[in-house]
């Protein structure tokens, strides 16, 4: 594969092999930014556990206290006045039986749905079509819940739920590289120190193995393990 004039130029700007500061690398992501729309910032933490175990599953949520930079789409399933209380807490839609109807019909352009208890029964048939699209309300993550104009509240705020994958990596994007430096540290600080507390009493070893900031479109920067401590 021809590497690109872009990738090279970015290659001779960075130290591969130096492990950076929070502030530093994202102060050097935000230099290197030459395309022409806001990038991301993404983190890639990779954890010493074995996701296959039930006992050292890490998944969660955290509110990141500067949000994501996205505009999120909330849909909350939900009967009578809960209906009404959703759409004042801020979500874009809100209703029951007529919205599973256009799920089953393929409709999906939401980004996170809130359910009340009362509505799983049903809504759990269609698993097989939000399963895939990570759709699910979940009671671990906050989606299913009686209190819905909290949850959507929340996640209009920039709580965002991540999970460990097969390989014992957790990725989440942080917010927008155009945000000011020290709020993205805020954010990338929160997501850290959840990650911490969510060690299982399991997980033998290391337990955080290594840490990436990236943007979209730009490199990994590995980050020094003594700003995971902090």
């Amino acid at each position: 594969m021809k590497t690109s004039k872009r990738v090279k130029a970015l290659e001779g700007s960075y130290e591969k092999s130096k492990d950076y500061g929070l502030q530093e690398a994202i102060d050097l992501l935000k230099n290197l930014s030459k395309v022409k729309f806001v990038e991301s910032l993404d983190c890639s933490i990779r954890l010493g556990v074995d996701p296959r175990h039930a006992d050292q599953m890490v998944r969660g949520t955290v509110v990141l206290p500067n949000g994501t930079g996205k505009e999120v789409k909330v849909l909350v399933i939900a009967k009578g006045p809960k209906i009404q209380e959703a759409l004042d807490a801020g979500a874009d839609f809100a209703g029951f039986e007529e919205y599973l109807e256009k799920i089953k019909g393929g409709w999906a352009d939401v980004d996170v749905i809130v359910a009340s208890p009362d509505t799983m029964a049903e809504l759990g048939k269609l698993g097989k079509i939000l399963g895939p699209k990570g759709l699910m309300p979940n009671p671990k993550s906050g989606t299913v819940t009686v209190d819905v104009a909290k949850a959507v509240k929340e996640v209009k705020a920039g709580k965002v739920e991540f999970r460990v994958e097969k390989a014992g990596i957790v990725h989440l994007s942080l917010g927008k590289l155009n945000f000011e430096t020290e709020k993205l540290v805020e954010n990338t600080r929160a997501f850290l120190n959840t990650i911490i507390k969510l060690k299982p009493s399991t997980a033998k070893g290391q337990y955080v193995k290594s840490l990436y900031l990236s943007s979209t479109m730009g490199p990994g920067l590995k980050i020094t393990k003594d700003e995971v401590a902090h």
